[in-house]
């Protein structure tokens, strides 16, 4: 009660109109159409026209008429028991204390027997070691600690973000084991960074966080209220319409974004949520901002779990539970009151001068460095707690009963939270919410809208693509200018053909950072089910194709007719064709490597080298038939080898085309440079050998000789084209396992 009296005296809006706000029946919350509503009605009537909301919520809204006139009944109550958590690390050598007698530690280790699965090369390092406690709705519960002493690793236990297996203890809410599809939809966790699209304004970012996580029944008018009403509550209404920003773009403030952060994570009203010290990196006014969210969100009926390093004094008095962590051990689990009387009866009183929780972390420190460490801390805490519970620390009235989780849910859905699962009225908790909100088809869409206007904020990026492909292809047009059908037009020909496919691919190795930069933006939001992997693996590739169709008619155009290809106007369809299918074949390749490969450098590398081992095998260089037998396989898996042959049956497919009459047989040989005559001598020689006539104008090559010749003849141009855009393909499926398998962001 008096921290909603406090909260209604920071801003007059949060008392407006309570007693005239539409109730249910039985005494139950509005709905949340209702609250969505109440929002914009009391808005038109603050500002007259419909214009920026004041400082109000439509969920603190909810908050403050509940509490002030029918206390809440059904709790959430989100217990851990035990947590124990230990990894496998491995053993520093020094070869001074291999070989000398001077270190006894290895000598022990391998003389006495491993404990706990260590081993002579590895040993056991306990993260978490016993750790019980609990997160009630309504409240903050905070993990402090030094560096090391296990406060992100028990945010992590708690939302499920250990692998399955490695994590000892329970966790359950309201009394039952919660299982990771429901844990995922009715929770959010908020990463220690700030991952955001940087062209993206505040606005645009919750907005697309939105139809993200708000279902598809809900209307674009009521969505666009919720993100206002947001943006009230996360105080961001005069930086609504600015940019996230980068280092190269200015944009809001560090605390602006780390609430920001937060914002895309709660639109959806989750009932937990778990940050992972969100106050790093904040100046305190910053932080003290911060955490006054976090309370206005817990306040609104969720539970908030949060890590800190050390809190002011005025953040301190935001927080309703505290949990010290030492080495993975609890040596305190209360509320900001018990610290003085906890540490009196410890022998170490807090002075009245001090900042309380700074006075605990030094004295933990203190101890920490001590020979005893906090064992004694850690005794006294097991000893305080069980006399604390044995003494009914809990005010009869303080008492809670904990109903099942499907009516906690099912109220809580009633009061407006959880929007996104409250169409489903299924008797078990996890079918209660569906796992995602919205069909794959709506995801495609806003993560096509979304990647569609990044990349209008930033043109640079295609503009320096379509220069490379514009540059790249006037080089070639100029240097391959209007080539005649000799037989040095041949070789000129084919030496073009190849540079141009392999060009194809190189200029898609750009598409490598794309995907790497917003990895973990696209972690964090699969992490908790904002949309598909697979949708974002089709809206992905569907919105790579006009830029692909782009480049290809840019080069296609500039070079065709410029080098003087064959074939005509059917003759640069099919050229463009195969150019674009190069496109997307290389894109798709540079793609799934870029979910593979974590770096940008590493990948940049793989993906010159490859290319080259692609063109070393198209065929160019060495003929297929003179390829090694245990080099074969790679031929017929590089990319550049099917455009590359596509674009030579293009070429030289009219059988009645020659490239080499009468003495131009001898052009690529030492008797290219005797006389004219000799060589008609040399022609007529040569029939009389043969018994056949070969004269100067004698058709001697024609196209498909030359196909014979370069061992082109196992497929047709088409089908190269077909095996082309399935390579592309299949590239894009082992993206989508790459991103199943290597995105789970889990510890082991």
């Amino acid at each position: 009660m008096s921290r909603v009296a406090a909260e209604n005296q920071i801003s007059p809006f949060f008392s407006m109109e309570l007693d005239d706000f539409p109730r249910a029946s039985h005494g139950a919350s509005p709905s949340l159409g209702q609250l969505l509503k109440h929002v914009g009605d009391v808005r038109k009537e603050a500002t007259g026209d419909g214009g920026e909301t004041p400082l109000h919520h439509h969920q603190v809204l909810d908050m403050g008429d509940e509490s002030l006139e029918n206390p809440r009944s059904l709790p959430f109550v989100l217990s851990f028991t035990n947590l124990t958590y230990s990894v496998k690390i491995r053993r520093k050598f020094s070869l001074s204390g291999m070989f000398t007698g001077q270190s006894n530690r290895l000598g022990a280790a391998t003389l006495s027997e491993p404990d706990g699965g260590e081993n002579l090369f590895t040993r056991t390092k306990t993260l978490l070691n016993d750790i019980s406690g609990e997160a009630r709705e309504g409240e903050v519960l905070a993990v402090l600690g030094a560096s090391g002493s296990g406060k992100s690793t028990l945010i992590d236990a708690l939302a499920n973000r250990i692998a399955k297996g490695s994590l000892k203890g329970k966790v359950s809410l309201n009394g039952e084991v919660l299982e990771s599809r429901l844990l995922k939809v009715i929770s959010a966790y908020v990463m220690q960074d700030d991952l955001l699209f940087p062209m993206l304004t505040v606005e645009e970012t919750l907005m697309f966080a939105a139809e993200f996580r708000l279902p598809r029944a809900l209307s674009e008018s009521k969505k666009k209220m919720r993100v206002q009403a947001l943006i009230d509550q996360l105080g961001l209404r005069n930086a609504s319409k600015t940019i996230i920003g980068d280092e190269g773009h200015r944009g809001v403030s560090g605390g602006e974004r780390r609430r920001v952060s937060i914002g895309i994570d709660i639109v959806h009203d989750p009932i937990i949520l778990f940050l992972d010290e969100p106050t790093s990196g904040l100046d305190s006014t910053s932080a003290f901002m911060v955490v006054k969210v976090l309370q206005r969100i817990a306040q609104s009926g969720s539970i908030v779990v949060m890590s800190v390093h050390q809190p002011s004094y005025r953040i301190l008095g935001l927080l309703d539970r505290l949990l010290f962590l030492s080495r993975g051990q609890t040596v305190f689990s209360g509320s900001p009151g018990q610290l003085p009387s906890y540490f009196a009866e410890f022998g170490r009183p807090i002075p009245d001068s001090e900042n309380k929780t700074e006075f605990a972390l030094d004295l933990i420190r203190e101890l920490e460095g001590s020979p005893g460490g906090t064992k004694s801390l850690v005794e006294f805490n097991k000893s305080w707690q069980t006399m604390k519970h044995s003494a009914h620390y809990r005010s009869p009235t303080d008492i809670r009963h904990v109903v099942p989780l499907q009516e906690a849910i099912s109220a809580s859905i009633s009061r407006g939270k959880l929007v996104s699962g409250a169409t489903n009225n299924d008797a078990s908790p996890n079918s209660m919410v569906p796992t995602f909100a919205n069909p794959i088809w709506i995801e495609m869409a806003v993560l096509a809208k979304r990647s569609m206007k990044n990349a209008r904020r930033m043109p640079e990026l295609f503009g320096i693509r379509l220069g490379a492909v514009v540059v790249t292809g006037f080089i070639l047009a100029t240097m391959f200018w209007n080539l005649d059908n000799t037989p040095k037009g041949v070789q000129e020909r084919l030496g073009f053909i190849a540079f141009a496919m392999s060009t194809t691919f190189y200029t898609c190795a750009d598409a490598l950072p794309v995907f790497l930069q917003e990895r973990y933006i696209f972690m964090r939001e699969t992490a908790y089910n904002a949309y598909r992997r697979s949708s974002y693996v089709l809206s992905h590739s569907l919105v790579a194709l006009p830029a692909l169709v782009f480049l290809s008619t840019a080069f296609s155009a500039i070079t065709f007719w410029a080098v003087g290809l064959d074939g005509g106007l059917s003759g640069f369809l099919f050229y463009f064709l195969i150019i674009f299918a190069s496109f997307w074949a290389g894109s798709s390749f540079v793609t799934f490597l870029s979910g593979v490969v974590p770096h940008v450098m590493l990948g940049y590398t793989i993906v010159v080298a490859i290319l080259a081992y692609f063109l070393l095998f198209s065929g160019f260089f060495i003929n297929r038939n003179r390829i090694p037998d245990y080099w074969i396989w790679f031929h017929y898996m590089s990319l550049v080898k099917y455009p590359y042959e596509a674009v030579m049956q293009n070429e030289f497919q009219d059988p009645t085309k020659c490239f080499v009459r009468g003495v131009q047989i001898f052009d690529n040989s030492p008797l290219a440079s005797v006389p004219a005559a000799l060589k008609v001598k040399l022609l007529g020689s040569m029939s009389e050998t043969l018994g056949m006539t070969i004269t100067r104008t004698t058709c001697l090559t024609t196209g498909s000789d030359l196909l014979k010749q370069q061992g082109v003849t196992q497929l047709s141009k088409w089908n190269c084209l077909w095996i082309t855009v399935a390579w592309g393909f299949l590239f894009r499926i082992l993206f989508y396992f790459s991103l199943l398998i290597g995105s789970k962001n889990k510890r082991r």
